[in-house]
């Protein structure tokens, strides 16, 4: 599974209006469920349960939210570029601009590990994330994904 297969430009927001984590939370499921469907309540719910656990904040400026919730029948996927870095306790103590939301039904489990092992290594390279952090555009961000993904 590429994750060019499961963003698409109507699953990014370029850039996101929230200045802090619960804002960032709630922004990022209302666009999943614009262009997926679920109850917001029950996947946000799932996303912030999964939160208190331990911070998603992946480090390098990148946080990867991700939950699984009887909400959603498939797995979706959808990320967002702050204007303005945002505190979110990430493991490197960094504030983040990247943020990558992915969300699923339990059934799926195994292809949500596998989708965040893929923006792990994605996100893990500097050049990606530069680029990243340079589009102004939901399609450039994709782009620079699709790119990542073809080498």
């Amino acid at each position: 599974m590429l994750l060019s297969q499961l963003l698409a430009p109507d699953h990014v927001l370029v850039p996101l209006t929230s200045r802090d984590k619960p804002a960032v939370l709630r922004e990022l499921v209302e666009l999943l469920v614009r262009s997926s469907g679920g109850a917001p309540d029950d996947i946000l719910h799932a996303v912030r349960e999964r939160e208190a656990c331990q911070s998603t904040g992946f480090g390098y400026g990148v946080a990867i939210p991700h939950a699984r919730t009887p909400s959603l029948s498939a797995l979706t996927l959808v990320a967002g570029l702050a204007a303005h870095p945002i505190e979110y306790g990430a493991l490197d103590g960094k504030p983040v601009r990247l943020f990558f939301l992915l969300a699923g039904p339990e059934t799926m489990a195994a292809s949500q590990v596998r989708a965040l092992a893929r923006i792990a290594r994605l996100v893990r390279r500097e050049y990606v994330r530069e680029r990243l952090l340079e589009a102004v555009t939901s399609e450039a961000f994709c782009q620079v994904v699709r790119d990542a993904e073809a080498r």
